[in-house]
């Protein structure tokens, strides 16, 4: 089991748990914390077993409220400070290029660069009662960096509304404009990922891998491009053994069993 100060990591069979480990910050994303869930998720991908990767905040407050305003040092330059800034970024690619669904688990506040993280990630599941915003207009600053992120999870007139007004919205609404998939009660969050990772994890890592790269990689095609790419996607999926084993599968009317090649 990998060891971090700011982050907690463990395994579950075919499930890794990356959680932010400040709950006494409200899990707030510190320089340390962006770098350590970066070596969190680089764990993940090296590891064949890991099928699945759930990503949380410790503690009922928090799935993350944002970025640490207080997390850099005076004998930092400003150049440092900027090019550091650029890990949150670094993170989301990290995230979209695993090749392994991630999983949120949000309970507690998805705020700022919490909620930016959030939109991140492949499918959320979320608490009833929590809650989601991006705030950081009501402090003079602007959630540059998880526009990215924000505007491909949520309608961009609904996004560019929440940035200019800083307003928090509930899980309900946070699901009716696409930005959660899972809503359930507090007490039902564990049993809702635990099903959704059983789900997943039960699918061909190779193909999900494929597949997954090829959604994120086309996303900012033409059409044109993303067809002729997405073409040559099929093509290499065809040419797995999986494929084989789930058609076959299918026709023989039993699980597949996968052998990620």
């Amino acid at each position: 089991m990998a060891e971090f100060a700011t982050v907690s990591y463990s395994i579950d069979g075919p499930v890794a748990r990356i959680a932010i480990n400040r709950p006494d910050k409200r899990n707030a994303l510190s320089v340390e914390v962006m770098r350590e869930l970066r070596e969190a998720f680089s764990i993940a991908r090296a590891d064949a077993a890991v099928r699945v990767v759930v990503l949380t905040g410790e503690g009922d407050k928090a799935f993350s409220a944002g970025g640490d305003l207080g997390g850099f040092t005076a004998d930092q330059s400003k150049v440092e400070q900027h090019l550091l800034r650029g890990d949150l970024g670094r993170l989301i690619e990290d995230m979209r290029r695993l090749g392994k669904p991630v999983v949120a688990r949000v309970q507690g506040h998805a705020l700022a660069g919490g909620f930016g993280l959030m939109c991140a990630c492949d499918i959320v599941i979320a608490s009833s009662d929590a809650s989601f915003g991006m705030p950081e207009i009501t402090m003079g600053l602007w959630p540059f960096i998880i526009t990215a992120t924000v505007t491909r999870k949520i309608p961009p007139g609904k996004a560019l509304e929440l940035m200019m007004t800083g307003a928090r919205i509930d899980a309900a609404e946070a699901q009716r404009i696409g930005a959660v998939n899972v809503v359930v009660g507090a007490g039902e969050l564990d049993a809702a990922v635990a099903t959704m990772c059983a789900t997943l994890a039960a699918r061909s890592p190779i193909v999900m891998r494929l597949g997954k790269d090829s959604f994120y990689a086309s996303e900012d095609m033409s059409v044109r491009d993303g067809l002729e790419y997405l073409h040559a996607m099929l093509g290499l999926c065809l040419e797995t053994e999986d494929v084989v084993e789930g058609v076959t599968a299918f026709f023989q009317k039993r699980d597949p069993v996968w052998k990620g090649r």
